[in-house]
C-alpha cells in the first residue's frame, strides 16, 4: 500500500507540520506502508493548460504521477480567504476527472481561526467526490493555535490525526480487497 501526503500550499508552515505528523503516524501504524510527502512549496508546478498529465515534464509530472500511483492520499490544505489555495486547485486541474477512482482520500484542514471549518465540506469534498475519490468520512481541522514552533501542541489534534490515518489505511485495505474480489469474479 502506498499513501501519498499532499501539503497543498506554497506558503506557511502549519499545514506542513500537520502533514509531517500524519506521515509519521502512518509509519507508527504500519511500517510496511510506503509513504511519500509532497509539499507544493518544494515543487515548481506549472499551471494546468488542459494537457494530459503525462504530457507535462519536471515537477508537474512528478507530482501528478505520484498522486496517480497512490492507493490513498491524505490532503493537507490551509484555508485562505475562505477557500482552498489556488496551488491545490491547480493540482486537481492537472489530473483527469477519474484520477481518484479506487483511491481513498483523507483530509486535514488548517486555519488561523475556526470561522471557516466547513471549507472542507463545501469546497474540497465536492471536488474529490467529483474526481471519484472515496473520501474518509471525518476530516481533521487544525487551528494555528494548536501548532507552536513546528510542533502540534494539542493532544486532541494528534489523536484526531492518528484516527484519520487509521481510517485511511483501513478503508484502503477494505477497498483493495473488495476490488480484488470483484475482479476475481470475472473469469478472464
Amino acid at each position: 500500500m502506498k499513501i501519498v501526503g499532499l501539503s497543498g500550499s506554497t506558503v506557511g508552515a502549519t499545514t506542513r507540520t500537520a502533514m509531517n505528523y500524519a506521515m509519521e503516524a502512518i509509519g507508527r501504524l504500519d511500517p510496511e506502508i510506503e509513504t511519500q510527502l509532497i509539499d507544493l512549496a518544494d515543487y515548481d508546478v506549472q499551471f494546468s493548460d488542459g494537457r494530459d498529465y503525462i504530457e507535462y515534464t519536471g515537477d508537474t509530472r512528478t507530482v501528478a504521477e505520484a498522486l496517480m500511483s497512490a492507493d490513498a492520499i491524505i490532503i493537507g490544505s490551509p484555508i485562505f480567504q475562505a477557500s482552498i489555495p489556488g496551488a491545490l486547485k491547480n493540482v486537481f486541474d492537472l489530473l483527469p476527472v477519474s484520477a481518484f477512482e479506487d483511491k481513498v482520500v483523507g483530509i486535514i484542514m488548517t486555519a488561523g481561526s475556526p470561522k471557516h471549518y466547513l471549507v472542507a465540506e463545501h469546497q474540497l469534498r465536492p471536488i474529490l467526490t467529483y474526481m471519484k475519490a472515496q473520501v474518509v468520512q471525518s476530516y481533521v481541522f487544525v487551528e494555528a493555535k494548536n501548532v507552536y514552533r513546528g510542533e502540534i501542541i494539542s493532544g486532541d489534534v494528534t489523536l484526531r490525526i492518528d484516527r484519520l490515518v487509521e481510517d485511511t489505511a483501513e478503508q484502503t485495505r477494505v477497498a483493495s480487497q473488495m476490488r480484488a474480489e470483484r475482479e476475481a469474479a470475472y473469469a478472464f
